[in-house]
């Protein structure tokens, strides 16, 4: 009978706001069984710190420009993730902690993927087996260092008992999707990014007002779009997604061609543009695979006006769904597959695969301590 072990996931995603915490139960191949899900906000003051670091982080050598206040902002955030785990380790007891940090500069061509957070120091902290460093090994074999989360969709699919071929599309800061074609096949699970998710809206709606996303829509729904502004966006972005490319960062996309538009009808026209480029990504995948349901995570999922966009460019034939139907929460996918991914570094298993991050062989991934 294979071991189980008990695994603390950690996760904060591209939009910053906050530590997304799962424990799940797993032997880390076929079986996982979930204990915990949990949100723990920062402090706006470290919500901001970390928006004006990543702003500034448009290139490599940034990271060494702004060293000072990168160090000071990666202990603010170590000792975030401390509390975390103190505050859980006051009732589950014996667990590992998978510890993705906060990205803030990813370049697969520079073999470079940034996160924020400092290990040795949780690892003193809290006196846990720590799991960190996840993407580094991928890209050193070739891969594009994400995305990392096929390998626990496909154990979603097998656990739900979910027909294949299906699509999951999570939407993120960046959108990405896993096309699982056939579960007994790892050849047969494809994933890539597909470009933008919320991070465009996002970013718009942070820098013209005082809340950080648009909930729901809601701002898009009231907005006009700007048609001419959408096609000079069309014809900036139409040569920068190459889809060979298997994974993106915030910074490859910006909202500097919507200047001028006020809060609504920038967020009314960036959320036209998002869908579409969605949509043309999400279509061709559909279409090689064959696929009849798209299963929606993420915060994205969230979003009524970004996804009946999706839907109405897809053909008819083609069902959503949102995971949380199956009694998984959306919101914590991520933060799950890094407790997930933690426990197959523990047992020295491969975290990515030729088809999900484009690596030149299956790969181990993290570092422990």
């Amino acid at each position: 009978m294979q071991k189980k072990i008990l695994s603390l996931g950690l996760m904060s995603g591209t939009s910053a706001d906050g530590v997304d915490a799962s424990i799940i139960q797993s032997n880390g191949v076929d079986q996982y069984e979930l204990i915990l899900d949990k949100y723990f906000e920062y402090e706006k003051s470290t919500f901001k710190k970390i928006h004006s670091v990543k702003d500034r982080i448009n290139k490599y050598e940034d990271l060494d420009k702004y060293q000072k206040e990168i160090w000071n902002l990666e202990r603010e955030i170590t000792l975030f993730h401390a509390k975390i785990v103190s505050d859980i380790n006051q009732k589950y007891k014996d667990f590992i902690v998978g510890f993705h940090g906060q990205t803030i500069y990813h370049n697969a061509q520079e073999k470079i993927s940034f996160q924020l957070g400092d290990a040795k120091l949780l690892s003193q902290l809290v006196k846990k087996k720590i799991v960190y460093n996840f993407r580094k090994n991928d890209i050193l074999n070739g891969g594009q260092g994400a995305p990392l989360t096929p390998i626990f969709h496909k154990l979603i699919v097998l656990k739900n008992k979910i027909k294949t071929p299906v699509c999951i599309l999570n939407i993120g800061g960046i959108s990405n999707i896993t096309s699982i074609i056939n579960l007994n096949n790892f050849s047969e699970i494809k994933s890539r990014d597909l470009g933008p998710g919320n991070c465009l809206i996002d970013n718009w709606v942070r820098k013209n007002s005082n809340e950080r996303f648009d909930k729901g829509g809601n701002l898009a729904k009231t907005g006009t779009i700007n048609q001419i502004i959408l096609e000079q966006a069309q014809e900036l972005y139409s040569n920068r997604l190459n889809k060979n490319k298997l994974s993106f960062d915030v910074g490859d996309f910006d909202i500097s061609f919507a200047r001028g538009l006020s809060l609504q009808d920038g967020v009314a026209t960036l959320t036209e543009f998002t869908g579409e480029l969605i949509s043309v990504a999400l279509f061709d995948e559909i279409k090689k695979f064959n696929i009849k349901k798209v299963l929606l995570c993420g915060g994205g999922r969230k979003n009524k006006i970004l996804i009946e966009k999706i839907k109405n460019n897809i053909s008819s034939n083609v069902e959503f769904e949102s995971i949380d139907s199956f009694g998984i929460d959306g919101d914590y996918i991520e933060s799950q597959a890094f407790a997930f991914l933690a426990i197959r570094s523990i047992l020295n298993l491969p975290l990515s695969f030729p088809t999900t991050t484009g690596c030149n062989k299956p790969c181990v991934g993290g570092n422990i301590i």
